[in-house]
């Protein structure tokens, strides 16, 4: 099957063209502060290193997708602050807010034109993205 990616016009398009049906792959948005700062494992030292950790323990949620949001999705890391200038990898974009996550994200959400997940247990950021017809989910759908 191939899924075309949708571009956003924030991130680069990117298309997987292996299959045959044209479809736009769900999208599902992680807040990365807000996702690494539910643990508290000592993030706060290293924010870079805690961001590329939780960069590398999405990888598999782009096949799987999470519940909710079943794969494949084209999954988008958002991080801001010194956690910017995490790599991506397979699988996993990161994109570096130019200043808060939040307004990234909820810029992405309302570009998407396609089913959006959004990882936050962010209230006033939740109600924002929902707004522009996302649905949010919490932290431990990607930390379970």
């Amino acid at each position: 099957m191939r899924h075309t990616r949708a571009t956003t016009g924030l991130l680069p398009d990117m298309t997987d063209t292996s299959g045959v049906a044209d479809e736009p792959l769900p999208l599902l948005i992680v807040d990365g502060a807000n996702v690494v700062g539910s643990v508290p494992d000592g993030w706060w030292r290293d924010r870079r290193g805690a961001a590329e950790r939780l960069r590398d323990r999405l990888v598999p949620f782009a096949r799987s997708g999470v519940p909710g949001l079943p794969g494949p999705v084209e999954l988008v890391l958002v991080v801001e602050g010194a956690a910017r200038g995490v790599a991506p990898v397979p699988g996993v974009r990161v994109a570096d807010a130019p200043g808060s996550g939040d307004d990234l994200i909820v810029d992405l959400a309302a570009a998407a034109g396609r089913a959006c997940l959004v990882v936050t247990a962010d209230r006033e950021l939740r109600r924002r993205v929902q707004e522009h017809g996302a649905q949010v989910t919490g932290p431990r759908s990607v930390l379970s």
